[in-house]
């Protein structure tokens, strides 16, 4: 029995490289116990035993991480490196074992066992070699990769193993088939696996060289980067796999998304157009945009709702005080949600003034709810392809706002608002307005077609909100599909509740100041919204707020006290004289002078009706840029005065003989409507007769040609603004009486409220007759 032959070696691990016996290589050397292994091997025999890594990415292994097999390597040269690199010359002398491991400090050592390979003599290991050798020069006429001086030091090598190793160094590109052939201790059985090999590897460079040669007649001006997508492409049509990594991914990403039928023909119809499509083609770029669109939109991805009723209460009250309408219809929601799980979501429009807090209450509905919240700006929208998208036709087409909101919010049930929807409008583009019909439609909605996916999505689950600051200029169609909740001006108690709750604290907050720093007293607080703010909202009031908290912050620093109380005489030091002085109405009747009401889009204004007369022709002149409905107001007050002329005790001929002016102050601002019929009536009545108008009365009503006065709307606005005005007594249409449970009753005990069903009755209470 043959005694086994070890020696004891110093290990030098190999990241992605490999050496077989009777081969040379050079390779850099930086680890430190590599650097150690390499001296103690350059002391003792100048041999090192070089092992590969299973993982090259392990950066200091130990015995588990090593192979078993390696090869025992003469160190033949050694350089040093700039830094603390080596650089190494080594010759494979024979195959090694590792026996015994004998520790790793300061480098890896082991008894290795000599693995010499026997020479056969048998006849079939000789044509073994032979068919090895002829195997080899066919795969190197086939692959054109070997060099001819390589092919014939094979050809002159007469030792099967030596062969197999020298094959297997030169044909193997894997790190694992080379591992492979090292393990093998046999020669012979070496050899085969070579031959093995060998063979597949001719069969694969036979297909590469008809796959090049299929390229070639396709390839045109042989350019470099499209050549290399083509052969890519042939070897997927050989292997019968045409799906490259990105179509793949879409594939697996379609699987896993529930799309509607339609969806998943869409989506699969394009992933075999781009399959099909050779590499490089621009529509590559736009199918896959159009599926990866479909994709990202969120398909049966919804938020549960929070139904917890005091919960919702508590966040809709943290931030806003008042807009209980707005609160109370959300809590209904929730409170039906309970009781029908698959309620379809609510269409609001939320109607009011600037700065009521429209948009910022959608938001806590949003976070009351428990959903995402998106929002579009609806302001100067003239496009239609701004709602729908533009149709895949064109060139950079993208889905419109709505789609992209909800990919945006991941969710098909987000609380999406609509701002400002009175402020679209339409061209040649399209009307948005008419888009938006199908949107804010429950019946249809459920199938909303955007141009660019062509496909149905279901926006049945949306909480559409939306807000506007008039209805006039909203389509009565689109109107039509929304649930009006209005959000009406701030009364001054409710403005002196949200300054003190709300907006003081923010601005504090946001201006660095303790809690505690600066206080205002109530009187302070009154005087800021009474004398430097005129609005129907809060925003002015909020930057007058963060102006006082400025200068205070000045004046403390200066001062270099920490705190600060701020009183009625402070805040006139902080910010100068007040822009608004509140003027007592007149207290002597005028004649042909008479306070009107009118409601814009800011809140409740008092308008003052003027009317003048002057000897002429029985001209009516009408200025103070009027509009058509309010001009016909006037018309049919005069009407109505010329046909009451007996009951009035005028002339009958009084038209014939007078021209007539009426004028509404501050012409510079439109105004129209039909409110002002009964002002523009009294005050004609008052310049004719020459009976003196109260100038403590306000009025507002719609005047019929028989002396009707018909109800108009906002009743609340023109109320506050007769009261911030210091009127006492309010002339209001009958049918309005109800409207009056909407306005706070502090704000009712100031007035003597005159509910009124014809003319008389208004002339009856304005005017001051002897």
């Amino acid at each position: 029995m043959r005694k086994l032959q070890t020696v004891h070696l110093p290990v030098l691990p190999l990241r992605g490289l490999m050496i077989f016996p009777n081969m040379v290589l050079h390779f850099d050397v930086g680890r430190p116990k590599s650097v150690m292994a390499l001296e103690q091997g350059m002391s003792d025999r100048q041999k090192t035993f070089l092992v590969s890594q299973k993982d090259e990415n392990v950066e200091d292994p130990g015995w588990k991480d090593l192979c078993k097999v390696g090869t025992i390597a003469e160190i033949r040269q050694v350089m040093n490196l700039p830094g603390e690199n080596i650089r190494v010359l080594v010759e494979g002398k024979s195959r090694g074992v590792i026996e015994e491991t004998l520790g790793d400090d300061p480098c890896m050592s082991a008894v290795i066992r000599v693995c010499e390979d026997k020479v056969p003599r048998s006849a079939e290991s000789k044509a073994l070699l032979r068919t090895c050798q002829d195997l080899f020069a066919e795969y190197a006429r086939s692959s054109q990769r070997v060099s001819q001086e390589t092919a014939d030091s094979i050809r002159s090598v007469e030792k099967p193993g030596e062969a197999a190793d020298l094959l297997a160094a030169n044909v193997l590109t894997k790190q694992e088939d080379r591992q492979e052939i090292l393990n093998e201790l046999d020669p012979v059985k070496r050899l085969e696996k070579v031959c093995a090999i060998l063979m597949r590897e001719t069969d694969m460079a036979d297909a590469e060289k008809q796959i090049q040669a299929r390229i070639r007649k396709q390839v045109e001006k042989n350019q470099k980067d499209y050549y290399l997508r083509e052969q890519i492409k042939a070897i997927q049509n050989e292997l019968g796999d045409r799906d490259d990594a990105e179509t793949a991914d879409l594939r697996k990403r379609m699987e896993e998304t529930p799309l509607n039928e339609e969806a998943r023909a869409k989506c699969e119809k394009e992933l075999d157009r781009m399959s099909r499509m050779a590499p490089g083609t621009p529509e590559i770029t736009v199918s896959q945009t159009y599926v990866e669109w479909i994709l990202d939109l969120p398909w049966g991805k919804e938020t549960e709702d929070n139904l917890d009723l005091n919960r919702a209460r508590e966040v809709l009250n943290r931030d806003h005080y008042g807009m209980e309408e707005v609160k109370e219809r959300i809590i209904e929601y929730l409170a039906v949600l309970q009781l029908k799980k698959d309620l379809k979501g609510p269409i609001l429009c939320f109607v009011g003034p600037p700065g009521v807090g429209k948009t910022s209450i959608v938001k806590a509905i949003a976070e009351a709810v428990g959903r995402k919240f998106v929002q579009m700006s609806l302001g100067g929208v003239r496009d239609e392809a701004e709602i729908r998208g533009h149709r895949r036709t064109y060139i950079g087409s993208i889905p419109g706002r709505i789609i992209s909101g909800l990919k945006q919010a991941g969710t098909v049930n987000p609380v999406f608002l609509f701002d400002e929807i009175d402020k679209m409008s339409g061209d040649f583009r399209g009307d948005p307005a008419s888009a938006m019909l199908e949107v804010l439609d429950s019946e249809q909605n459920y199938a909303f077609r955007d141009h660019y996916l062509e496909l149905p999505f279901d926006l049945s689950k949306v909480m559409f909100i939306t807000t506007a600051n008039s209805m006039e200029t909203i389509p009565a169609p689109l109107l039509d599909r929304m649930e009006l909740i209005e959000v009406p001006s701030y009364t001054e108690e409710e403005k002196l509740q949200i300054l003190r709750r709300h907006l003081m604290p923010k601005q504090i907050r946001e201006h660095g100041m303790r809690e505690n720093a600066l206080k205002m007293n109530e009187p302070a607080m009154k005087a800021m919204i009474e004398g430097y703010t005129r609005e129907a909202g809060v925003r002015t009031l909020e930057r007058t707020a963060a102006a006082v908290c400025r200068k205070a912050a000045v004046k403390m620093l200066d001062s270099g006290k920490h705190t600060m109380t701020v009183n009625v005489k402070t805040l006139h030091e902080l910010l100068g004289a007040p822009r608004f002085v509140r003027e007592d109405p007149e207290k002597e009747p005028r004649i042909g002078v008479v306070n009107g009401l009118a409601y814009t889009s800011v809140g409740g204004e008092m308008l003052e009706v003027e009317c003048s007369l002057m000897s002429g022709k029985g001209t009516l002149k009408m200025t103070g840029q009027l509009g058509d409905v309010m001009k016909e107001s006037a018309e049919a007050a005069f009407s109505w005065v010329r046909a009451h002329s007996d009951e009035l005790h005028l002339d009958p001929d009084f038209y014939q003989k007078q021209d007539i002016h009426i004028h509404v102050p501050e012409g510079a601002v439109p105004k129209d409507g039909p409110s002002a019929g009964v002002t523009m009536t009294t005050a004609l009545v008052s310049a004719l007769t020459g009976t003196p108008v109260r100038q403590n009365v306000a009025m507002t009503g719609e005047i019929t040609l028989r002396g009707r006065v018909l109800p108009i709307g906002g009743l609340k606005e023109k109320t506050l603004a007769a009261y911030r005005a210091g009127i006492d007594t309010l002339i209001i249409p009958e049918e309005n009486r109800k409207d009056l449970e909407k306005i706070p009753d502090y704000v009712l005990a100031k007035f003597r409220i005159v509910p009124v069903r014809e003319i008389r009755e208004v002339l009856d209470t304005a005017l001051k007759r002897n």
